[in-house]
């Protein structure tokens, strides 16, 4: 009595378990049955679904069915997935699938082998978990699949792009394959940032000579990279992928298949496998999904998630995830057939040392099979720990879908076998859209892609436009046959508010249905492809900077002294004063610049030097301004200082002269602001803005840039600084207020050749497109998209872009570049003069000392006295600065003194004599 009372409370226990977790129990309902559970974070409910059909599906074969227990975890969430673990573990499970994020499934791993209980998880393996049971292709065999596929290319060189460092596990086995004689391999990861934007390095694979790409990485992460590839212009014809992601067939591919961009990519299944089609029709019971058609595209939206699906022939919705979570049921079910299981409840207590009691065993018999049919991935064979025997379908975009091209076999030559091409008759059905009418939106204002023609005639209906966008439609509908009206759908172009779900100006007529197409300076967005579709781009461009021409710096005071920099001015004046000392000094110690001030005394008491300061100071100056003066030196010393001052004083005078010509005729204009940094910072209080709504401001609005980041912040700070169309922006800097306007660099392109004060400044900030906005799923898009392909090969757009940008209107500015004139003389032009006039005061003050002393030592020998104190004697006389007379006959001379004091200073020969009797 009390052992039932114990087991009817144990399965309430179970049951408000059940109900707390959220969990679900599905399967076999009475009776013996093997229990197996899924810890899934998948949101969307369709691993559990594809869970749940695999057991339905087995257990029709199955004496002891199979029954599927369900736990719903949050993504990366490992506490709550090990709680969920706990409590299958103690309802007697026998296997366990994990969940997709790898680190929560690796700690459940863990868990499991620790009880003996075989784990299964339906992802790429990077460790080689040797308890684990995993049915997906190693990394080694797909990069031994890419290495055949790029062989049969026959490249010599490609790009290989990686999202994540465990993708270069792929790498490694290529290269291994390759040796030393491979192909050059430019390695690049694409999610530097980690913050899903590929651009940067997306646009440096654009600037590179490679343009064939293997890409390597996570099913969102390669689909984002192709996204993106578009949008910065590297997804053409002269561009090659190979996709190394198993579920290449899952992506939104439709946009790309007339891009003439080869996309190569493998799966491991067909969708036209009789299992997929049953697992598709469970899918659309369960949940209302159906395989994509070729009219337009699936998304599917769960819990506020969404999945996009590829819309051609030869894509499915199944993902790799659910169809190895079905294969790894059927393999359960087939062991089952050979080995009793009977799962025991355990306690994942680590105190407790209880296992499963069968779990290796089971799990080694299920490496040990091998499984033929009845599966989506075919083949199931095990070496070791590793899946073998397997098949990949080589599959390439073209224009009908994915079309297979040949069969990838481990120990086989691989060669492409393409089909023969598949007629698509929608494509040539050429009568499809002849006698439709079109609604297309215009917006008046915004020259040159739509304007009012200038008539004094009155116009109406489409005649009375013109411009880009109105010659772009007509150029479209003589090629497809389609009628037009144009309306004008004002400056507001729209935006999609995902909080109200509501859309505005055209973006609201095409919605609503009130409007086919637009076309305008439309850029292409995320955020406007949620709700309308756009054609390819038409024209790629950038957001840039409209700012006026620098302007010439009125004349300064001071403008003569700009021929030479601050520092040449500053050593001038410093060699003109130490010039000037020299040849004082120099007079002083040169005995022959002392003259007799009365020549018709023979004998002078007294002599006189002509250097004094201010005539040292005249006499430099006199030269410097090549005016001369009357003082003429006479020894040779000072002879040498004046020649070296002349040498110096033409060449500066040479110099400034020619340059002052230049710069007194050129004048420099100056700009305030030259990037896009010096914006941001408010250089010389520039103000600055952009168009109020429209993708320019939305890019301000969500960049996470520091200096973007700051610029949005002055703009809502600053709403007067917004304008309502790019005209106003355009003439508000026309008005010369200190204001740069924010626009796309083909706009400014258009006004900076009709207003010549205008200009461009830095280089643009982004990269985007302008395309023809329609309604979502528009059936007519693929038509546009081939008939844009061909007008741009047969030079149509860069003609009407020819036209309204360079003829019509254009011609009032010159084309002529402005001189950026001369650049003034620095030091380092006229360090040279400088040395040599140094080097030339150097030795002239040598030359005079040497030549002093000398004099010093003849005249203490004739009257026979020391020679140092006639030196001391003359060196007073020297240092005596005041005084510029000197006394011949003195009582306190130490010459009076001497015996010979009666000889004349004229018996003494001077410098300048003893070098002409040398010379004689």
């Amino acid at each position: 009595m009390h052992f039932c009372w114990i087991l009817v409370s144990f399965l309430s226990l179970n049951k408000v378990q059940a109900q707390f977790y959220g969990g679900s129990t599905y399967g076999s309902s009475s009776g013996q049955s093997i229990r197996l559970g899924l810890i899934t974070d998948d949101a969307t409910d369709r691993i559990r679904q594809t869970f749940e059909h695999a057991i339905s599906v087995v257990n029709n074969e199955l004496g002891i069915p199979l029954a599927g227990e369900t736990e719903q975890v949050a993504f990366g969430n490992s506490v709550q997935a090990f709680a969920q673990l706990c409590r299958l573990m103690q309802g007697g499970v026998g296997a366990v699938f994990g969940p997709a994020a790898k680190h929560t499934a690796s700690h459940l791993l863990n868990a499991c082998d620790s009880k003996d209980i075989p784990f299964i998880y339906p992802h790429l393996s990077w460790t080689g978990q040797v308890d684990g049971f995993n049915l997906h292709p190693s990394p080694e065999d797909i990069a031994h699949a890419l290495y055949d596929i790029v062989n049969q290319f026959e490249w010599s060189r490609f790009i290989f792009c990686y999202e994540s460092a465990e993708y270069l596990n792929i790498l490694d086995h290529m290269m291994s394959l390759y040796g030393i004689k491979g192909p050059v391999i430019k390695v690049m990861r694409y999610d530097l940032n980690l913050n899903g934007n590929y651009k940067s390095v997306l646009r440096r694979i654009r600037k590179s000579e490679d343009s064939r790409i293997v890409v390597v990485g996570s099913t969102e992460g390669v689909a984002e990279l192709l996204r993106q590839a578009q949008q910065v212009g590297i997804m053409n014809e002269d561009y090659t992928y190979v996709i190394g992601n198993l579920d290449l067939h899952t992506f939104e591919l439709e946009e790309y298949k007339y891009s003439e961009a080869n996309i190569t990519g493998i799966r491991m299944f067909s969708p036209e496998q009789e299992e997929v089609r049953e697992l598709v029709e469970k899918l659309h019971q369960e949940l209302g999904e159906s395989e994509p058609t070729n009219t337009g595209r699936k998304v599917y939206l769960y819990a506020s998630q969404s999945y996009v699906f590829g819309s051609l022939a030869g894509s499915s919705s199944i993902t790799m995830s659910m169809a190895l979570t079905y294969d790894a049921v059927r393999v359960i079910a087939e062991t089952t057939k050979h080995l009793p299981y009977q799962p025991q409840m355990l306690n994942c207590s680590e105190r407790h040392d209880n296992v499963q009691p069968d779990g290796s065993t089971f799990r080694n018999y299920m490496r040990s099979l091998e499984i033929k049919e009845k599966t989506i991935t075919g083949r199931i064979y095990f070496e070791g720990n590793v899946r073998k025997g397997f098949t990949f379908d080589v599959i390439e975009l073209q224009t009908s879908g994915l079309v297979k091209v040949g069969t990838w076999e481990e120990g086989k030559d691989f060669e492409f076998q393409r089909p023969p091409e598949v007629i698509n008759f929608n494509d040539i059905d050429d009568g499809s859209l002849v006698n439709k009418t079109f609604k297309v939106l215009i917006s008046v204002a915004t020259k040159p892609y739509a304007s009012l023609v200038e008539s004094i005639d009155t116009l109406i209906g489409n005649n009375q436009y013109q411009g880009y966008g109105v010659d772009l439609i007509k150029e479209l509908a003589d090629k497809l046959g389609f009628n037009f009206t144009f309306h004008d759908g004002g400056n507001d172009y729209g935006s999609f508010n995902k909080t109200t779900n509501s859309t505005t100006g055209m973006l609201k007529e095409i919605v609503e249905g009130r409007a086919d197409l637009a076309i305008t300076d439309l850029t292409i967005t995320s955020e406007r492809e949620e709700v309308i579709d756009f054609s390819i781009p038409f024209m790629n461009l950038g957001i840039a900077i409209l700012y006026v021409k620098p302007q010439k710096a009125p004349p300064a005071l001071f403008s003569f002294m700009d021929p030479f920099s601050s520092e040449v001015w500053l050593y001038l004046g410093i060699a003109y004063v130490g010039v000037s000392l020299c040849f004082f000094i120099i007079g002083r110690l040169s005995p022959i610049e002392w003259d007799n001030p009365y020549p018709c005394i023979e004998e002078p008491e007294e002599l006189e030097n002509q250097f004094t300061i201010n005539n040292s100071l005249w006499f430099t100056t006199g030269a410097l301004l090549q005016q001369g003066s009357e003082i003429a030196p006479k020894a040779l010393s000072t002879r040498t200082i004046s020649a070296i001052w002349w040498f110096f004083t033409l060449i500066m005078v040479s110099s400034y002269t020619a340059n002052l010509a230049a710069f007194l005729t050129i004048e420099n204009p100056t700009s305030p602001i030259n990037s896009v940094e010096d914006l941001a910072d408010n250089k010389d209080d520039v103000q600055y803005g952009a168009k109020r709504t429209g993708s320019t401001r939305n890019f301000f609005l969500t960049s996470e840039d520091p200096t973007y980041m700051k610029m949005n912040e002055y703009m809502t700070n600053h709403p007067e600084m917004l304008m309502d169309n790019n005209q106003d922006g355009v003439d508000k800097v026309k008005a010369g207020t200190k204001y740069a306007f924010l626009m796309e660099s083909t706009s400014i392109e258009f006004n900076t050749v009709r207003e010549c004060n205008l200009t461009k400044v830095g280089d643009p900030l982004d990269e985007k497109g302008y395309g023809i906005a329609m309604v979502k799923n528009w059936p007519y898009r693929d038509k546009f998209n081939n008939a844009l392909l061909e007008l741009q090969e047969q030079g149509v757009l860069a003609r009407l872009k020819n036209k309204w940008w360079n003829e019509v209107g254009a011609g009032v500015c010159s084309a002529k570049s402005d001189n950026d004139g001369p650049s003034e003389l620095g030091v380092d032009n006229l360090s040279g003069i400088y040395a040599v006039l140094a080097i030339g005061s150097c030795i002239s003050m040598i030359v005079s000392i040497l030549c002093w002393c000398c004099f010093v030592y003849k005249k203490a020998k004739l009257y026979a006295v020391p020679f140092c104190d006639a030196l001391a004697e003359e060196f007073k006389i020297v240092i005596h600065f005041s005084e510029n007379e000197r006394a011949l006959k003195s009582a306190q001379s130490i010459y009076s003194r001497s015996r010979n004091s009666s000889q004349s200073i004229e018996s003494l020969k001077t410098d300048s004599e003893e070098n002409i009797s040398a010379e004689d």
